[in-house]
């Protein structure tokens, strides 16, 4: 067993680690409390035997079982040459959450223009539409009666906000959106959207009569360079976790009934991860930690990095801000913890989370938020 103890920002961790048999039959080094576990609502965040320390964070060790590599089932739509496709049927209760996309393809017209496109669905995929733009119709107006139009042919009611990931189209999506009379709001949480923009790339476009393979590449995300995240935003302690997936669903369910925090539909994303899957994360304790939960859920979580290099955790927000969430002492242990925390994040096809609570022992989480790393294949 060692000790180790490090300066995280405002944050302060004392590492206690011991190499013990954790799930799927791997071997994961836990810190422990007194009580041997850091809790988190009715589930445990790391299952221990007892050690005798007075403060505790995690340590985290990659899985030495093989590398859970998802195979995506990809669900293609239509690539007929109507200039609407909505699949499939409408949801019976209408989502309160779109995700939005509004770019040009990698299409030619009968006028040698690139065709633009218009993607909307919800978190779950439970409704999706398309609709193809030539290059002239590119405004504010005719995407609002576009999202009118999904309103009234998916039988809808309209939604609370739209997410979209371009910063780029931020100007006619907003307007579009204001006068649709929906809240606007500029997030890389659109996951589900993603994937199906990726699938869309892979296997629609390229049966498109008007397909340019020399098309140049579309934008791409270009994450600014990391600020100094506010005090007030920052916890007292945290920890590198992990929790298996079926979990880590149920404990986001929670807290959007009962308190703040983001669920991610592993279905949606097509993402062939067992129930028992561990997934890795990041744990934070405050005395305050419900204000720091509501406060947290107001920047639009999308991930979490270890980044060696700076020694620090990096915090994904919007669409494309980045905030030094955390620093710890550069070490050589420090460092390898976070790579073998970032190697984890890969096995799972870059599903992680973040969880705010109390303490280790606290009886649940003030705020459980599911992330995801996207790196897409191709720039979409």
């Amino acid at each position: 067993m060692s000790v180790m103890t490090t300066q995280m920002g405002t944050m302060k961790a004392a590492y206690v680690t011991r190499t013990v048999a954790g799930a799927h039959n791997s071997r994961c080094r836990f810190v422990q409390t007194v009580s041997g576990h850091v809790a988190c609502g009715n589930q445990r965040l790391f299952k221990t035997s007892g050690i005798n320390s007075q403060t505790a964070s995690v340590a985290f060790e990659a899985k030495s079982s093989p590398s859970i590599i998802s195979s995506r089932k990809r669900f293609v739509c239509s690539a007929s040459d109507e200039e609407t496709t909505a699949v499939p049927d409408s949801p019976t209760v209408s989502p309160t959450t779109w995700e939005l996309d509004f770019c040009s393809r990698p299409i030619i017209d009968e006028r040698n223009k690139k065709v633009w496109e218009l993607l909307v669905c919800d978190p779950d995929r439970t409704f999706e539409y398309a609709e193809y733009f030539p290059n002239n119709k590119i405004n504010s107006v005719q995407l609002r009666k576009a999202l009118e139009r999904v309103v009234e042919e998916k039988g809808l009611e309209p939604p609370r906000k739209i997410r979209f990931f371009r910063s780029q189209m931020q100007t006619i999506i907003t307007k579009a959106c204001n006068e649709f009379g929906v809240k606007v709001v500029p997030s890389r949480r659109c996951f589900a959207l993603i994937e199906w923009l990726q699938d869309r790339h892979e296997n629609v476009y390229p049966q498109h009569p008007g397909f340019d393979p020399k098309a140049p590449p579309l934008m791409s995300f270009e994450p600014g360079v990391p600020e100094e995240i506010a005090d007030a935003l920052r916890g007292e302690q945290w920890a590198f976790v992990q929790l298996p997936l079926e979990a880590v669903e149920e404990e986001a369910r929670g807290k959007l009934d009962e308190g703040f925090g983001e669920f991610l539909s592993i279905k949606s994303l097509k993402l062939d991860l067992p129930p028992e899957t561990l997934i890795p994360g990041v744990a934070v304790f405050s005395r305050r930690a419900l204000p720091l939960a509501a406060w947290t859920n107001g920047l639009e979580l999308a991930g979490i990095k270890a980044d060696t290099d700076s020694a620090s955790l990096i915090l994904e927000t919007g669409v494309d801000k980045q905030w030094r969430y955390a620093s710890y002492r550069r070490t050589k242990a420090a460092n390898e913890e976070a790579e073998q925390w970032e190697a984890a994040k890969k096995e799972t096809d870059g599903m992680h989370f973040l969880a705010i609570q109390e303490d280790p022992d606290a009886p649940s989480c003030a705020g459980f938020w599911m992330l995801r790393d996207y790196e897409p294949s191709t720039s979409i």
